[in-house]
């Protein structure tokens, strides 16, 4: 893995808080308004742009292009279509999710909740949904942001778990106040505890992947639009036996994960077979 560059420990982290400050900032600043009027504490509220959930990207982008130009920048979007790696780990970013959304969906069966399809009489859009969700149903809204920006900073202090658990937290608060704007389905009466541990477990998920494939966002843009699709077309939630799966499920990958590639770094050393795999 090619190391991210050493700023020092006081500049990582001012680049952290700053990079946390635009992240916030720009997504609640579009956020908080809705919420507020959500809750009846804001009347007459203009209709804002659906922007808000490209804060981790626009963040990421203004502090890459602010300390190393517009070749920085075309360097982080460049490692959205990186591939120097063997090519099963896209495999494992897509069917990972979609496997541990499919244990939910059979526990839900089992327990007689048939959850309900949104594409029951036309599937023939889930694969236009899934196009759909990676441009703007999350991943490359956020991706360039926590996995692209934030997370080699966290990983070099932290150690790869630590941080990933790190900005898993940080990712569900930054999520808070989708959870009281009624307009947004799949958060409004969402149990919150049950998303802050399934986001903190994906996160290293999405850490491990990272680590294994030398930098590279495609995985983490595959494993966020693989997740935020399964569940949206083959809603689990609706079951609480299969959401409590969905949760052990995501527990159990990350401790197998943990445990055998080594907390400190989720990643093993590259060997020639794999460079050229």
């Amino acid at each position: 893995m090619e190391p991210a560059p050493n700023r020092g420990d006081g500049a990582d982290w001012r680049a952290i808080a700053a990079f946390l400050a635009l992240a916030f900032g720009w997504s609640w600043a579009f956020w908080v308004p809705k919420a507020l009027a959500g809750l009846g504490l804001l009347d007459g509220l203009p209709v804002l742009p659906e922007l808000g959930a490209f804060g981790p990207s626009v963040a990421a982008v203004v502090l890459v292009a602010y300390a190393d130009g517009i070749m920085g920048v075309g360097r982080l979007f460049a490692r959205a279509v990186q591939v120097d790696y063997p090519t099963r780990w896209l495999a494992v970013a897509l069917l990972l999710p979609i496997g541990v959304v499919a244990a939910a969906l059979a526990v839900a069966y089992v327990t007689g909740t048939e959850p309900s399809y949104p594409w029951a009489e036309t599937p023939s859009v889930l694969p236009i949904a899934f196009v759909f969700i990676f441009f703007l149903g999350g991943p490359v809204q956020e991706e360039f942001g926590w996995r692209g920006y934030l997370l080699d900073p966290l990983q070099d202090r932290l150690g790869a778990t630590v941080a990933g658990l790190s900005i898993g937290l940080v990712w569900a608060v930054w999520h808070l106040p989708l959870f009281y704007i009624p307009s947004q389905t799949i958060y409004y009466n969402v149990p919150m505890f049950g998303f802050f541990v399934s986001t903190a477990f994906l996160s290293v998920l999405h850490t491990w992947l990272y680590n294994n494939t030398n930098r590279s966002l495609l995985p983490a843009l595959l494993m966020h639009t693989a997740f935020n699709w399964a569940n949206g077309m083959f809603p689990v939630l609706e079951s609480d036996p299969a959401s409590v799966t969905l949760l052990i499920a995501l527990a159990a990958a990350t401790a197998a994960v943990v445990a055998y590639w080594g907390p400190s770094t989720l990643s093993r050393p590259r060997s020639r077979s794999d460079i050229t795999d």
